[in-house]
């Protein structure tokens, strides 16, 4: 389960990560994490759940948002449905150097960087054009590849098709009794959802009463935890349909005891019925 602080390591002989790759979206575990590193991400088609910082929503046909430091978030991949694709640049603030973020010719990428411990969501030809421009340069030498994303990171400083996801900066305060708190109950929906879970259990896990935990869960993951238990089984519903399983299968193996509200709440997420969906399939 991957939770917390994440790891990351540049490419050899380059300054930053680039990342593409291509796997079932219903593998996706729920990974909401933070890194120094800024983040680029561009996912190729289909739909599926942003959450950056305190924003949560969902994009369809695709999506690229950049990340600041430090800025909590999950996996695009969790929520979307079949084949996800997507590419990942990750960089320092500083990684071309202390104090090269203050060049005058660098103002421009500075404020956008800045702009991005809000998240920033890009729509449009801007979307478009950095979609086709990302698939490019993995195939190119390292240098040459500084260059282009240098050029990239100008391309979208002077985009106005943008949205900030959050009024205010998100950068990851939670001290280390909330990542082990968060962690706890990440864990416990994980090994448990396909049972009935009692809130007053996992309030009692995370040490708070009930009110508490629920305001609190709310605040930090901007959705209550009954929705978030009700999209992990839903996802895994998925998974379970695209292997073929009735749909009275994929409700019950999948947390729920009720079809008819398994159905509703499989509606709201994924906008058709689950035995639409598995027609679909």
């Amino acid at each position: 389960m991957k939770t917390g602080y994440e790891r990351i390591q540049a490419d050899e002989g380059s300054s930053f990560r680039l990342l593409h790759q291509k796997v079932k979206a219903e593998d996706f575990a729920w990974d909401y994490h933070y890194h120094p590193e800024i983040e680029i991400v561009c996912v190729y088609g289909g739909n599926g759940r942003r959450h950056v910082g305190n924003h949560l929503s969902y994009y369809q046909e695709g999506d690229l948002v950049l990340i600041g430091s430090n800025v909590p978030h999950g996996g695009f991949g969790f929520g979307a449905i079949g084949e996800h694709e997507e590419v990942v640049i990750q960089f320092m603030p500083d990684f071309l150097g202390e104090g090269f973020l203050h060049k005058p010719e660098m103002k421009n990428i500075k404020k956008l960087l800045e702009r991005g411990l809000q998240g920033i969501k890009f729509e449009g030809v801007t979307k478009q054009t950095v979609s086709e421009e990302l698939l490019k340069i993995k195939e190119i030498p390292p240098f040459q590849r500084m260059v282009y994303l240098l050029n990239l990171l100008e391309f979208l400083a002077n985009s106005n098709e943008f949205e900030l996801l959050n009024k205010r900066e998100t950068r990851y305060d939670f001290g280390m009794r909330d990542q082990l708190r968060l962690r706890k109950i990440y864990q416990f929906v994980e090994e448990n959802f396909t049972t009935e879970i009692e809130i007053q259990q996992v309030a009692e896990l995370a040490n708070l009463t009930v009110p508490a935990f629920c305001n609190y869960f709310k605040k930090n993951l901007n959705q209550t935890f009954t929705d978030f238990v009700n999209e992990y089984r839903v996802n895994h519903a998925c998974k379970l349909l695209n292997e073929g399983r009735t749909v009275a299968d994929a409700c019950f193996e999948s947390g729920f005891n009720n079809v008819s509200y398994f159905g509703r709440v499989f509606k709201k997420l994924k906008q058709v019925q689950p035995s639409q969906f598995a027609l679909q399939k």
